[in-house]
């Protein structure tokens, strides 16, 4: 139910929706009595593409979630597993073209194959099913094994999760297959504006996981903040804002984390413990 609801909820409130239905009934508008609200009604919208296209509106959303967890400095010595959070392949062209189909997220693909390779001894997961809410047949997970093997890891090493839908599930899902011990110490990859809502439900479940957050979309210098004129790209990183921040927040609100915006720990060493 919590899966559906939330694909049905953000489809309403995905910015570029909004924006395109606000558009369009001030258009249709106009050719009525309320021509009035309707020319008001494309004001808004078009006021609304001007700060997205001018101002760094998405992209600050962004870097205050990406700036939250850095990785471990120096990273640990030994840990006891490494899972990466699907959402580097889009399975569904995977299948019908044949090919790997490796996203703007394939960072997390990356970053598992070197850490694997640095840690021979770690137990390995990857974790993701298929968020779409039309079709749950085609797994993320079952075409990111060829993508692995083909990147010279040995995949009899990985446990494949691909029962889960989001990022309570990959939580959910892989804890009940690979059993974490109390006391272990997990690494977790993901894109570093996810880390933060990632890193709750971990929490939430009792795992212990250290952050290795990826796939960066924003440089954390002074120039991010000089304005420009990119509409395409301030509407798409809005939109990721906004996405994140309502998962955010509709996961506390569900009590999948017990904190709105979750934190590092004081000690750098220990900002992956549960509590």
């Amino acid at each position: 139910m919590f899966f559906y609801l939330s694909k049905i909820l953000w489809f309403v409130a995905d910015p570029g929706n909004l924006f395109l239905m606000v558009l369009a009934i001030g258009t249709i508008l106009l050719w009525t009595r309320k021509a009035r609200f309707g020319r008001g009604l494309i004001a808004v919208a078009s006021l609304f593409a001007l700060v997205i296209a001018v101002f760094p509106v998405g992209g600050t959303m962004l870097a205050m979630l990406e700036d939250r967890f850095a990785k471990p400095d120096p990273m640990p010595e030994r840990v006891a597993g490494i899972i990466v959070l699907g959402g580097a392949l889009n399975q569904f062209i995977a299948k019908m073209r044949g090919d790997t189909a490796v996203e703007i997220a394939g960072g997390r693909m990356a970053e598992f194959v070197r850490l694997a390779n640095r840690y021979p001894d770690a137990k390995l997961v990857f974790s993701g099913g298929s968020g779409s809410l039309r079709d749950q047949s085609v797994k993320e997970a079952d075409y990111a094994r060829p993508v692995l093997r083909s990147w010279g890891l040995d995949t009899a090493r990985v446990t494949f999760e691909n029962r889960s839908r989001n990022t309570f599930e990959n939580v959910k899902f892989s804890k009940s297959l690979v059993r974490p011990q109390s006391g272990e110490s997990w690494i977790v990859i993901t894109s570093a504006f996810h880390m933060p809502r990632t890193i709750g439900v971990f929490r939430r479940a009792g795992w212990n996981v250290l952050p290795v957050p990826v796939d960066y979309q924003t440089t954390g210098d002074k120039s991010f903040w000089q304005l420009k004129f990119r509409f395409r790209s301030g509407m798409n990183a809005f939109a990721r804002g906004v996405h994140e921040w309502l998962g955010l927040s509709f996961y506390w609100l569900t009590g999948r984390t017990d904190t709105l915006l979750p934190a590092p720990y004081p000690s750098s060493t220990g900002q992956g413990k549960s509590g």
